[in-house]
C-alpha cells in the first residue's frame, strides 16, 4: 500500500484490529504548532515537526514512572484527549510555596493547586506534613502527585498500591514512623482539598497521560482468563472497551468533533497567562482500494497535546477503515489536498499499473572453438 503525503505534517498507517477479530486501516497525522507568545494569536505550524510515537515514553523508568507520551497508532478514540506536559510557574518569577495552575479549552477547564517540597512527619497525634518549601518552577506530573506503593512491610501480602497512580507519592498504608517520617508529599493536590492523610482518598491532580495499568483504565482492557486462552486468544476478548484506547484521565477528555477553541493556559509559562487560537480542521483522506470506487473520509482531532516548556502543541487526527480481507485491497491512501492536475493524471494512469511479461529473444549460443 502506497501513502501519499500531501501535508506539511507528518503522517502514517498500521493494522488495527476489532474484538470480533476484524481488520482495521487505521491512518493517523500528527502536527506540531508553535505556541504562540501574543495573545489570541492563531497558531503556526512549526519548523520542526515530531515524529509519531512508535512506543510509550515514561517520565522515568518504563512501569515505574508516569507516561510522558503514548503511541499513537491507538485503533479508535471516542473522545479528544487533552495532555498537558507542563511546569508550574509563580507569578512574576518570585519565590511562592503555592500557586494555582490551570487550562482552558472553549468551555471546558482543569485547575489545581502546585504546593512546595513537604514531608511527613510522625507525631503523637499522627502524621502530619511540615510547612512547604519556597519555588519558582516545579515540574507537573503523575509522579509529582497523590498516589505511590506502600512496599515496606516485611510481609509481600501487606504491600499496597494507590491504583490511581501507583508511581505518585504521599501514600502510606502502614505509619510505622521509620516508614513514613521523612517520605515526602506530593506537589499538587485539589484546590480546596489539601492532603493531610498519608492513608487518605484523594484525586491524583495532574494533567498528564493515565497509565494503562492504572484504576478505572485498565478495567476497560477486557477479560482475559483460561476461556479467553481456549477459546478467543489471539485476539482481543469481547469485553474489551475502546475506552482503554484514552489516554487521558475521564476529566480531560472533550467530545467530538471539537470544533475551534480559544486556549487558555494559567501559570504554565514564565508570563503567568497565554492565550491562543486553536483552529478547527478536519484532514481528508482518500482511499484507493484495489476493487471498487475511491472513498473519501475525514479523520477527526482526538488528541491534543500541549507543552509550554517548549512553546510547542501537537495535534494528532486519525480515521479507522474496516477491511474486508487484510491490508492488501489497498492501493493507496492519500492523506491531504493535492491540485487538479495531479488527479487528472492519476485518471490517465491504470492503477496499479498492470505488469506485463514480454517474450525476449533468447541469445544465440556460442560455438566452441
Amino acid at each position: 500500500m502506497e501513502l501519499i503525503n500531501a501535508t506539511r505534517m507528518v503522517t502514517g498507517y498500521t493494522m488495527g484490529i476489532e474484538p470480533s477479530g476484524r481488520e482495521l486501516l487505521v491512518v493517523v497525522i500528527k502536527g506540531t504548532f508553535r505556541i504562540p507568545a501574543e495573545a489570541g494569536a492563531p497558531l503556526r505550524l512549526h519548523e520542526e515537526q515530531l515524529p509519531l510515537v512508535m512506543a510509550d515514553v515514561f517520565h522515568g523508568e518504563p512501569g515505574f514512572s508516569a507516561p510522558k507520551y503514548e503511541v499513537d497508532f491507538a485503533p479508535r478514540k471516542q473522545r479528544c484527549d487533552v495532555i498537558l506536559n507542563a511546569s508550574a510557574y509563580t507569578p512574576g518569577g518570585r519565590p511562592a510555596d503555592r500557586v494555582a495552575v490551570g487550562v482552558r479549552i472553549g468551555a471546558w477547564s482543569k485547575g489545581f493547586a502546585v504546593v512546595g517540597d513537604r514531608v511527613w512527619k510522625s507525631g503523637a497525634s499522627g502524621a502530619r506534613a511540615t510547612p512547604p518549601q519556597p519555588f519558582m518552577v516545579m515540574p507537573i506530573s503523575y509522579g509529582h502527585a497523590f498516589g505511590g506503593v506502600d512496599s515496606r512491610h516485611e510481609d509481600p501480602a501487606k504491600h499496597a498500591a494507590y491504583m490511581r497512580n501507583p508511581v505518585g507519592c504521599g501514600f502510606h498504608h502502614h505509619l510505622k514512623s521509620e516508614w513514613v517520617d521523612g517520605a515526602p508529599l506530593p506537589n499538587t493536590e485539589e484546590l480546596n482539598r489539601p492532603v493531610t492523610d498519608p492513608q487518605g482518598d484523594y484525586l491524583p491532580m495532574s494533567f498528564g497521560s493515565v497509565g494503562r495499568n492504572w484504576e478505572p483504565r485498565y478495567k476497560f482492557a477486557g477479560t482475559y482468563d483460561q476461556h479467553w486462552l481456549d477459546e478467543v486468544f489471539p485476539f482481543l476478548p469481547a469485553d474489551f472497551d475502546e475506552r482503554y484506547y484514552q489516554a487521558a484521565s475521564a476529566d480531560q477528555q472533550l467530545a467530538i468533533p471539537l470544533g475551534e477553541q480559544e486556549v487558555t493556559l494559567v501559570n504554565l509559562t514564565a508570563d503567568g497567562h497565554r492565550s491562543f487560537a486553536m483552529p478547527h480542521f478536519e484532514a481528508p483522506i482518500h482511499v484507493f482500494p484495489k476493487k471498487g470506487e475511491r472513498e473519501d473520509l475525514t479523520a477527526h482531532l482526538d488528541t491534543i497535546v500541549i507543552e509550554p516548556d517548549e512553546e510547542r502543541l501537537t495535534m494528532t487526527w486519525r480515521v479507522a477503515r474496516p477491511l474486508k480481507k487484510n491490508m492488501f485491497e489497498i492501493a493507496q491512501v492519500l492523506v491531504g489536498k493535492k491540485g487538479k492536475e495531479w488527479w487528472q493524471q492519476r485518471e490517465e494512469v491504470a492503477f496499479p499499473i498492470p505488469v506485463v511479461a514480454a517474450p525476449m529473444d533468447r541469445p544465440e549460443t556460442a560455438t566452441a572453438q
